[in-house]
């Protein structure tokens, strides 16, 4: 295959593994952690690049020729490569995004042998287990679909509708991240980003107000001035007690527990948990 062929190849993995792994975590949030749906991940749309980039990567790892003359050795050798160059896409983009924007996506930080809480040995494992799925049940099914793609060039046309909106998405999530950098980096915190989502879903059930999946960072609409009355009552407090010596635990526990930092803008309010990392790792 030409250059072209093979980039065209690379784009079209990268479309079939974001797409299949935002399904995957769609619903492993709503079976084993959240308990609920939530879309996952950074961007808006439905799709995750972590996976995207990780199909792209175990379809390229699984062509490396080893011909060490023992099949099985060629086959665990390539599973280990796969499993540890999971990883390292995990490692990157958390710390890329923990250092560069303050957010944090996902949090290990409570499994044992983590790494800055965004690898660890139990999940490295699973990856393991995703290289070894994909180079004894998924090589040939994906294999056939890029010959199929190649076969069929004019679905490019579909690619390329695809990198437009995801290009788009990508601008708007970084524009909010820029927001929420901010006001981490005056607060010396870290955000936990779904958790963020959680608790704007929560705010909305209280009040009968469906959420949006797709976008819950919206304005609150009629909640925006009763948060900004709440945070601005909150911040009162807080100085109150500082001023009189004593910590906020001490006299609004209540408070402390359900009271979340609120961003009031003149577009929208965000709301930001009081699950956050105080400090980087």
């Amino acid at each position: 295959m030409s250059f072209i062929d093979v980039l065209l190849v690379i784009f079209f993995l990268f479309f079939v593994g974001s797409v299949i792994g935002w399904c995957i975590e769609v619903v492993f949030r709503r079976l084993f952690t959240a308990k609920k749906w939530i879309n996952p991940g950074f961007l808006t749309g439905p799709y995750l690049p972590l996976y995207g980039f990780g199909v792209a990567g175990l379809f390229g790892i699984s062509r490396i020729p080893l011909h060490t003359g023992m099949a099985w050795l060629d086959a665990l050798l390539l599973i280990l490569i796969m499993g540890v160059t999971m990883t390292l896409i995990e490692y990157i983009a958390g710390l890329i995004f923990i250092k560069g924007m303050k957010i944090k996506l996902w949090d290990y930080s409570k499994r044992w042998g983590n790494i800055q809480g965004i690898i660890c040995p139990l999940f490295s494992f699973f990856w393991l287990l995703v290289g070894a799925a994909f180079y004894f049940v998924f090589d040939g099914p994906v294999l056939e679909a890029v010959l199929w793609f190649v076969h069929h060039i004019e679905f490019a046309f579909v690619v390329g509708i695809f990198f437009g909106i995801f290009f788009v998405d990508l601008g708007h999530s970084l524009h909010l991240a820029t927001r929420i950098k901010k006001f981490a980096e005056e607060r010396g915190i870290v955000v936990y980003y779904e958790k963020l989502k959680e608790e704007i879903g929560t705010r909305k059930a209280e009040i009968k107000e469906k959420a949006s999946f797709l976008f819950p960072f919206k304005a609150l609409g009629e909640l925006k001035e009763s948060l900004a009355e709440r945070f601005k009552k909150f911040s009162s407090e807080r100085k109150s007690q500082k001023a009189e010596g004593h910590t906020m635990s001490e006299t609004v526990p209540q408070e402390k527990a359900t009271m979340s930092e609120i961003v009031a803008t003149e577009d929208r309010v965000e709301i930001t948990p009081p699950e956050i990392d105080k400090g980087e790792k």
